[in-house]
């Protein structure tokens, strides 16, 4: 068996205020399913990760890739059972692929999911950002809008593997996200007990699926302009919607006359577009 080991970050939340906390996390379970909690951030400093940020409750395991197999990694980390890596964890981040041998530390978070995979050696720095999803989530789940408790907002693209947690932080709702070295989104908690009893409230404000969202099939009549476009449905008469900040580039590339099929919120404004590119 190689030779594995644990880096577990020590909790900042005394005992008995942290079972506090935990019995008021009851009620959101049911909302999130357990998919955030309440943590405080933390410092690390390393070889490679000096004044870099994690969230309360991550650790750091030590392994070893025994085989590859299609799209993922199987990894011995001494906990009994294997841990399976999804190859597209790294690619995403252009790093290389893992191979059989390969030392690897892997980052979980304090529900035992991967946040981050890295080589020894590779760079690997992450910060942390305080705020609010600006808006729900486009269709995918595969960027975000926060808005920082200074003003200003930002964009994230979010990795694949905390699409879903992140999904289900409520719009309005304050947040930690966990920003890595390619300025994605690799993890998110709330920031205190009063922030996860305002999303109990907020729960019905969670990004939805794409499947929740209205179609709008039709003919694109006005082109992306002050942030609305035109468009006629088929049968019916044109329609103007205003477009959410985070797909405006795509529908950039969209002329008047061609097809497409929009995605409407209960805003009635565009978060996703489907369309067939031109010759």
């Amino acid at each position: 068996m190689p030779f594995t080991n644990v880096l577990q970050q020590p909790s900042k939340t005394p005992p008995a205020q942290g079972s506090m906390r935990r019995l008021g996390l009851v009620g959101l379970c049911f909302l999130t399913g357990c998919l955030v909690i309440p943590g405080a951030v933390i410092a690390h400093e390393g070889n490679n990760t000096k004044g870099s940020e994690s969230l309360s409750g991550e650790r750091v395991l030590i392994g070893t890739v025994e085989e590859i197999r299609g799209e993922q990694a199987k990894v011995n980390t001494g906990e009994g059972q294997p841990r399976y890596l999804p190859m597209n964890l790294r690619e995403e981040k252009g790093l290389p692929p893992l191979k059989n041998g390969d030392r690897v530390e892997i980052t979980v978070n304090d529900q035992n999911l991967i946040v981050d995979v890295h080589l020894p050696g590779e760079e690997s720095h992450h910060r942390t950002v305080h705020g609010v999803l600006a808006q729900p989530l486009v269709t995918g789940h595969e960027k975000a809008v926060i808005q920082l408790k200074e003003g200003q907002q930002e964009s994230h693209k979010i990795i694949s593997m905390a699409r879903s947690k992140v999904a289900s932080i409520p719009v309005g709702a304050e947040a930690t996200f966990l920003i890595d070295e390619m300025d994605q989104i690799v993890d998110v908690t709330f920031e205190n007990q009063t922030t996860v009893d305002k999303a109990q409230h907020l729960g019905e404000k969670k990004s939805p699926l794409k499947g929740n969202f209205k179609k709008v099939s039709g003919v694109l009549k006005q082109p992306l302009k002050n942030n609305m476009i035109a468009v006629q449905p088929d049968g019916g008469k044109e329609h103007q919607y205003e477009v959410r900040p985070l797909i405006q580039e795509k529908l950039k590339k969209l002329s008047s006359g061609q097809e497409v099929v929009l995605f409407v919120d209960d805003e009635d404004k565009v978060t996703d577009v489907a369309f067939v590119e031109k010759d």
